[in-house]
C-alpha cells in the first residue's frame, strides 16, 4: 500500500490564513505530565485540549465575576 499525499490548494491556504487571523496565541507553560493530564481529561470530555482550556477559562471568569457581584 502506498500512502497518498494530499495537496493543499491555494484557496485552502488562503481560507486557513483568513480563519487564523481571527485568533491570537497565548503560551502556557506546564510540565509534560500536566500536559498529558490536560490532554487526557479533554479527550475524556470529548474535546480538544484547546477547547477544554478555553472552556475552563470561560467558566472561571463567570465564577470570579459572580463571586465579586454577590
Amino acid at each position: 500500500m502506498s500512502e497518498e499525499k494530499t495537496k493543499t490548494t491555494k484557496a485552502q491556504k488562503r481560507a486557513h490564513q483568513k480563519y487564523m487571523e481571527r485568533f491570537v496565541e497565548i503560551k502556557v507553560r506546564m510540565t509534560p505530565e500536566r500536559r498529558t493530564e490536560v490532554q487526557a481529561h479533554a479527550k475524556a470530555q470529548g474535546e480538544s485540549a484547546t477547547a477544554f482550556i478555553n472552556r475552563a477559562i470561560a467558566e472561571q471568569i463567570v465564577r470570579d465575576t459572580t463571586h465579586k457581584e454577590g
